[in-house]
C-alpha cells in the first residue's frame, strides 16, 4: 500500500486540468451506460409489446444520442488517462535515471548494466498501467458498477439481489491470486533484468564470442533463461486468466433466467422490464470483470513498482557534504594522510598510505597488478571515499569540496577508453559541447589525433560506432586524450592509458600524453616501467603499502622492489639509457638482455 501511495503521489502535478477532465468523462460515460437499461425497457414495451407508431422515432434517436456520447466520452477519458500515465512513466524514468547519475562507483561495480536498463525501461512501463488503471478503475468502473446496481434495484430488487449476492465470494480468490500474481511479476521482472544483461554483455562481448567459438553456448545460456521467463509468462497468465467472474456471472444468469422467465410467462413482469434488467445484468458484469483484471494489472505494476523504488531508495555514498565549498585552482598540490580503503570489509586494498603530489609533478604509481594503483587514484576525484584517512587538495578535505568543482579540476585518460557512438567532434568536446571547433582540432593535433581524424569518411563528424569500434586502440586512446586536453584541467590521472597499445601506437599516445602533462599535477600509473622512467618520482606499491619512493635511477640502485619489476619486463624494455636521451640502449644493455634470457 505504501508503494501504490507513493505511485499515486506522481499523478499530483496533472490532476488540473486533464485529471478532471478525465474523471469528469468517467462520471459521464457511467452515467449514459446506466441510462441504456432504461432506453431497453422503454424500445421493448412501447415499441414491440404495446406497438406504438409515435415511440419508434425516440427510440432510434435515443440509442443515436447514447452512442454518440458513449463514444465520446470513452474517448476522451481514454485519451487523458494515456496522457496522464505516459507523462507519468516520462517523469519516473527521468527522475530515475538522474538518481542513477548521482550514484557512486561502487554501486555500479554490484549491478549489471542490463539490470539497471530493464529497471528503467520495463519496470517503469509497467507501472504505468497500475497507475492509470488505478484511476479508471476508481472513477469509472466502479461508478458504473454502483450506476447500475441502482438501476438493477430500481428495476427489480429481488433479481438485483440474486445477481449481487455472489459478488463477495469472489473475494478469497482474488486476495489469494492477486498476491501470487505480484509474486511472480516480480520474478518476472528480475528475469527480465537477467535476460537484458546477458544480452547487453553477448553484444558487447562479441569478438570475444566468435574468437574462442562459443556462440553455440552463449545462444544455448540465452536460450535456458528464455524458456525460465515464457514458464513464469505462462505461470501468470494462468493466474489472470483463471475465470472467477464468468463463473458467478453464469450462475447469476443461470438463476435470473429460471426466475424472471417465470414471472414473464405467469404475467408479473413485462417482458420489457426483464429484457431491460437482462441488459443492466450484462453491462453489470462488464465493470466488475474489468476491476478483476484491473487488479492483476495493478499487481503486476506494483512488482514493478517495487524493482523502480527500490533502485530510487538506493543512496549514494559519496555525496557533498553540508557546506562543501567550492575549488578553485589547485596551488599546493594533493596530499594523501594515512589513507586505507576496502572494497569489502575486513580486506583492505590500502593501506596507511602517505603521500605528497607538489603543484606541477609527475609521480608514477608502480607495482605488480592487484596491488592498489588503480584504487589510489580513483580516491582523488572521489569514485569512492576512504575508509580511514583523508585525501586533501591545497590542504582541503576532498570531501569538503563539491564533487563537480573537485571533478572539474581533474581530467582522467585510463586504458579502457569509453567512447559515446557519436561523432568525432562530439566525443572529443563532451566535457563541454560548447567549445569552438578550432578549439576541438588544436585539442585533436596536439593529441596527435588530426591527421587520422581527416582520414574517416566524414572527418570529424564521422561517427565511431560502440566503444569507438570503428577506431584502433591508439586512435581511441588518442581520441580519450583530445579530450583531456580540451578540458584543461590542472590535474591529471593517467591510469594504464598506454599498456594495450603497439610499439607504433605507444609512440605516438605517449608524444601526446607529453603534452598533456605539462605544466600539470599528474599521477600515473603503470604497468609498463618503459612510460614511467622519466616521472619525477616513483613510488612501488606493494599488497596496498608504499615500500619505495625515489627516481628511476635511485630506485634501481636501491637494488629493492622497483629493481625487481625492471629485471622481470628488462626483456621487452627498449629504454633510453640516461635521462633524456631517445636512443636504444646500448650493447651493454643488449648483452644484459641476453643473459636475461
Amino acid at each position: 500500500m505504501k508503494q501504490y501511495r507513493r505511485l499515486l503521489g506522481y499523478l499530483r502535478p496533472y490532476l488540473w486540468p486533464r485529471g478532471v477532465l478525465a474523471i469528469a468523462a468517467m462520471l459521464g460515460f457511467s452515467g449514459v451506460e446506466s441510462a441504456i437499461p432504461f432506453l431497453a425497457r422503454f424500445t421493448f414495451d412501447q415499441v414491440f409489446t404495446q406497438q406504438h407508431r409515435d415511440a419508434l422515432p425516440l427510440a432510434v434517436v435515443g440509442v443515436l444520442v447514447l452512442a454518440v456520447l458513449r463514444g465520446g466520452l470513452d474517448l476522451t477519458s481514454e485519451y487523458l488517462t494515456d496522457w496522464i500515465g505516459q507523462r507519468v512513466v516520462t517523469d519516473l524514468r527521468d527522475q530515475l535515471t538522474t538518481h542513477i547519475q548521482r550514484l557512486d562507483l561502487a554501486f555500479f561495480n554490484r549491478q549489471r548494466a542490463g539490470q539497471i536498463v530493464s529497471r528503467v525501461t520495463t519496470d517503469v512501463s509497467l507501472v504505468r498501467g497500475t497507475v492509470t488503471d488505478a484511476l479508471t478503475s476508481l472513477f469509472e468502473d466502479i461508478t458504473r458498477l454502483i450506476g447500475l446496481v441502482t438501476v438493477a434495484v430500481y428495476m427489480d430488487w429481488v433479481l438485483a439481489l440474486l445477481a449481487v449476492i455472489l459478488f463477495p465470494v469472489a473475494g478469497l480468490p482474488l486476495r489469494y491470486f492477486s498476491k501470487q500474481l505480484r509474486q511472480t511479476g516480480r520474478r518476472m521482472q528480475e528475469g527480465i533484468g537477467r535476460l537484458n544483461a546477458m544480452l547487453h554483455e553477448n553484444v558487447q562481448g562479441n569478438r570475444v564470442v566468435k574468437a574462442f567459438g562459443q556462440e553455440r553456448y552463449e545462444q544455448e545460456r540465452f536460450h535456458e533463461h528464455n524458456e525460465r521467463l515464457f514458464h513464469l509468462y505462462m505461470h501468470q497468465s494462468l493466474l489472470r486468466a483463471v475465470p472467477i467472474t464468468e463463473l458467478l456471472a453464469g450462475i447469476a444468469v443461470a438463476g435470473i433466467i429460471y426466475y424472471g422467465g417465470a414471472s414473464v410467462i405467469a404475467g408479473t413482469r413485462t417482458q420489457g422490464a426483464f429484457i431491460g434488467f437482462v441488459i443492466t445484468l450484462f453491462l453489470l458484469y462488464e465493470p466488475f470483470k474489468r476491476l478483476v483484471r484491473t487488479n492483476y494489472s495493478i499487481q503486476q505494476g506494483l512488482a514493478g513498482a517495487d524493482r523502480v523504488f527500490e533502485l530510487m531508495d538506493t543512496r549514494p555514498q559519496v555525496v557533498d557534504r553540508p557546506a562543501a565549498r567550492v575549488l578553485h585552482g589547485v596551488r599546493d598540490g594533493i596530499a594523501f594522510q594515512r589513507v586505507s580503503f576496502a572494497y569489502e570489509p575486513g580486506e583492505p586494498v590500502l593501506r596507511a598510505i602517505d603521500l605528497h603530489i607538489r603543484v606541477g609533478e609527475v609521480v608514477a604509481l608502480v607495482g605488480m597488478s592487484g596491488g592498489g594503483k588503480s584504487t589510489l587514484a580513483d580516491l582523488i576525484p572521489r569514485f569512492y571515499d576512504p575508509t580511514e584517512g583523508r585525501i586533501t587538495v591545497d590542504g582541503v578535505d576532498v570531501r569538503d569540496l563539491t564533487l563537480t568543482s573537485l571533478r572539474a579540476h581533474i581530467a582522467v585518460v585510463t586504458q579502457f577508453t569509453f567512447l559515446f557512438n557519436d561523432s568525432v567532434r562530439a566525443n572529443i568536446s563532451y566535457g563541454d559541447p560548447r567549445r569552438s571547433m578550432d578549439e576541438i582540432v588544436a585539442a585533436a593535433r596536439a593529441a596527435n589525433a588530426h591527421d587520422f581524424i581527416l582520414e574517416l569518411p566524414r572527418g570529424y563528424d564521422t561517427h565511431i560506432g560502440d566503444l569507438g569500434v570503428r577506431l584502433s586502440g591508439g586512435q581511441r586512446q588518442r581520441l580519450a586524450i583530445a579530450r583531456a586536453l580540451l578540458k584543461n584541467a590542472p590535474i591529471l590521472i593517467l591510469d594504464e592509458a598506454t599498456s594495450a597499445l603497439d610499439n607504433e601506437a605507444e609512440g605516438l599516445v605517449q608524444e601526446a600524453l607529453e603534452r598533456l602533462m605539462a605544466n600539470r599535477t599528474t599521477l600515473v600509473v603503470a604497468h609498463r616501467l618503459s612510460t614511467v622512467r622519466r616521472a619525477d618520482r616513483i613510488v612501488v606499491l606493494v599488497r596496498g603499502e608504499i615500500v619505495e619512493s625515489g627516481t628511476h635511477d635511485e630506485l634501481l640502485a636501491q637494488g629493492a622492489e622497483y629493481r625487481k619489476l625492471y629485471e622481470l619486463q628488462f626483456r621487452d624494455l627498449e629504454m633510453p639509457e640516461a635521462a633524456g636521451n631517445d636512443e636504444i640502449i646500448g650493447e651493454e644493455g643488449r648483452a644484459r638482455a641476453g643473459k636475461a634470457r
